[in-house]
């Protein structure tokens, strides 16, 4: 499976991921509003219905009137319904309604209550009900306290709230349906967004291991070749061969140093490495290091220049910011020629402690400035080879100035060269 096809596999199962969180979230949100609203439109007719309940309970619970007669429950002139929109249903023991007239033929009819059938699962618990399929009610059914084994059962008009309620749940779903249709394009939005480092990451590593192979096979081919060369003259002496084996020392020494770097950057990658800081005079720092190279560059018929002003004490590691200075010079004195100038400078300012490395060598193009601290860059490949360069000191410079919350840029030095040029926190 190739690049193209992993990423896009991928990125199809993030927007799927993305996609299922907002419709359960949406969904969620829907049902949660939809319960609320449902709730409190229907809370008003509940406490209707129980406030009657309570009523006749209250009531009718010791009346005195035994006689049996229908005509002793009458509301109209016992007990006025608390609410006009409520309708009393007094069912006898065979189940059939007994208060018609109280109730009103209209209403009866027009209400369909000749439909309506006696439903013991509605005793004492508030239900909804559908008569004619048109007309929605509230109902709670109550044993009749005046006569044993009748139970009134009561109604109460929720058109109004069911119509309410209707209309609320197509808006909801209309908007569950945009919003899912928003979702999916936030989906993918997303899914770029976030495949980004991803595939920014993976080119990264694929360029990583292309250039790290290419790098460590040439070194051993050399050796391969050399060793292989020897072999076959088993009876020559060191001295015969010594440039084959010079030359296999040295390309050892610069597999080791490659290998070494490359250990570097992999644990700073994973923040294994960490820094043992401590208080450093910087200006002493740069002194001691610097000192071995001035004179190493006089034997190279090139000068180095030192203006420490700092006067600056910070927390850092000092080993680390050794290593830094040593990759600096060791790169200035690599880039430089006779005559040229190398210098080295510290000074305070905004705050913060800047070191400043430059050099009047045969400087570096525009794009070269972009790119310098890239792990393998190197401008001039050739002259990198002659000179033993893999590319990785500069991205081991700037992972030691990033650890140390600080940052690194080059520049060009005017007339010629480069400056490299680095501020840390004070």
């Amino acid at each position: 499976m190739n690049k193209n096809k992993v990423i896009r596999h991928q990125q199809l199962r993030l927007i799927l991921y993305n996609l299922i969180a907002f419709t359960l979230l949406f969904g969620l949100f829907g049902a949660i509003v939809f319960g609320q609203m449902r709730t409190t439109l229907f809370a008003k007719p509940d406490r209707d219905l129980t406030m009657y309940k309570s009523i006749i309970e209250a009531r009718f619970g010791d009346s005195p009137l035994k006689d049996g007669s229908s005509e002793r429950f009458r509301f109209g002139r016992v007990m006025p319904p608390p609410s006009p929109r409520i309708i009393p249903v007094q069912w006898d023991a065979k189940g059939e309604i007994t208060n018609i007239q109280q109730i009103g033929m209209l209403n009866y009819e027009n209400y369909g209550l000749e439909n309506l059938k006696f439903d013991p699962s509605t005793i004492g618990v508030i239900s909804n009900l559908t008569l004619n399929g048109t007309y929605h009610f509230r109902t709670l059914t109550v044993s009749d306290p005046l006569f044993k084994g009748s139970y009134i059962q009561l109604l109460v008009d929720v058109d109004t709230e069911h119509n309410l309620l209707g209309n609320f749940k197509r808006i909801i779903i209309i908007c569950a349906a945009v919003f899912i249709l928003l979702s999916i394009t936030a989906s993918i939005i997303l899914s770029r967004k976030t495949m980004k480092p991803v595939i920014r990451s993976w080119e990264k590593q694929v360029e990583f291991v292309e250039n790290a192979s290419h790098e460590l096979r040439t070194p051993l081919t050399i050796i391969q070749n050399k060793l292989e060369l020897l072999q076959t003259m088993p009876d020559k002496k060191i001295v015969d061969t010594f440039e084959n084996i010079a030359l296999s020392l040295s390309e050892t020494r610069r597999l080791s140093r490659l290998t070494t770097d490359l250990l570097t950057l992999a644990r700073a990658d994973s923040t294994e490495t960490q820094l043992e800081k401590q208080p450093v005079d910087i200006d002493d720092l740069i002194y001691e290091m610097c000192s071995p190279y001035i004179e190493i560059a006089e034997l190279s018929d090139k000068h180095i220049w030192l203006r420490l002003t700092s006067k600056a004490r910070i927390q850092a590691d000092p080993a680390r910011l050794h290593q830094l200075m040593v990759i600096l010079l060791d790169n200035a004195l690599k880039y430089t020629g006779e005559h040229d100038s190398i210098g080295i400078s510290t000074y305070i300012k905004e705050n913060r402690v800047f070191i400043e490395v430059s050099d009047t060598g045969i400087g570096i193009s525009e794009e070269g400035l972009q790119r310098v601290f890239d792990r393998f860059y190197r401008e001039d490949r050739a002259r990198t080879r002659e000179s033993g360069g893999s590319g990785l000191g500069l991205s081991i410079a700037q992972w030691i100035v990033h650890s140390h919350h600080g940052t690194i840029q080059a520049l060009h030095n005017h007339p010629k060269g480069v400056i490299i040029r680095i501020r840390l926190p004070k």
